[in-house]
């Protein structure tokens, strides 16, 4: 726990204080509008990119300032470079396959930084039970090749927070292991975020969905944004 504190006061919570300004600068502007709906795409675009653009930057400062040299933070940092494209993809609805692509690679990326041990195959069956539960829900307003990028995308996720969450031993401290609990709750809330977002596409518009989506989907980049502090794959 001391030695994770200290690699967080070297990292410097400065260094996140941007992503909490550009967070709030987007809430303040878009909160009520989602991207279909405004009449400056572009400037809208920007602004939503910018708390994951602060994120990376984040990352690249920690690997800079830091004697941590591993794979690790590179795969968080080229996912969140993946997950901005894919944000500025999804601005214009005629990009939406190109948006899934980047967040794909995002996922996969992301998936190969928390790695395969521990193998934990009961966690395995929960989330991909969930992920089954899901598509089950969303396919009969799913058509043509949209049915199967969803079902390529929920089986990716699926075993991007299986690898999240196995790599949390709950029977341990959980404060000595805070950076890899970071990833865990940051990959929920993607799948959360995800969730609400493909429901309120493909299944009919829920109250509140735009706020909804963004704030749990800037919290799950910010978790495992956050997981590159004091972390080593697997």
């Amino acid at each position: 726990m001391t030695t994770s504190l200290t690699v967080l006061e070297i990292v410097g919570p400065w260094k996140l204080v941007p992503f909490f300004i550009t967070c709030i600068i987007f809430f303040v502007l878009f909160a009520n509008t989602p991207a279909s709906e405004t009449s400056t795409p572009w400037f809208y675009c920007i602004v939503k990119c910018l708390p994951i653009i602060s994120l990376m930057l984040f990352v690249l400062l920690h690997f800079i300032t830091t004697t941590v040299n591993n794979s690790y933070s590179w795969h968080i940092l080229i996912g969140l470079i993946f997950s901005c494209l894919g944000d500025a993809f999804l601005v214009w609805e005629k990009y939406f396959k190109l948006g899934a692509v980047c967040f794909s690679i995002s996922q996969i990326c992301y998936l190969m930084a928390f790695g395969w041990t521990p193998f934990d195959p009961y966690v395995a069956i929960v989330v991909f039970g969930v992920g089954y539960l899901g598509y089950s829900y969303l396919s009969t307003s799913l058509h043509g090749v949209i049915r199967y990028m969803v079902a390529a995308y929920i089986a990716v996720e699926c075993t991007m927070t299986w690898r999240a969450v196995a790599r949390v031993q709950f029977s341990d401290d959980l404060a000595s292991q805070w950076t890899k609990l970071s990833a865990c709750l940051g990959s929920i809330a993607f799948v959360i975020s995800d969730l609400k977002l493909a429901i309120d596409m493909f299944k009919g518009p829920i109250p509140y969905a735009h706020v909804g989506i963004m704030v749990t989907y800037y919290a799950a980049q910010f978790g495992i944004a956050l997981s590159v502090v004091e972390s080593k794959a697997g």
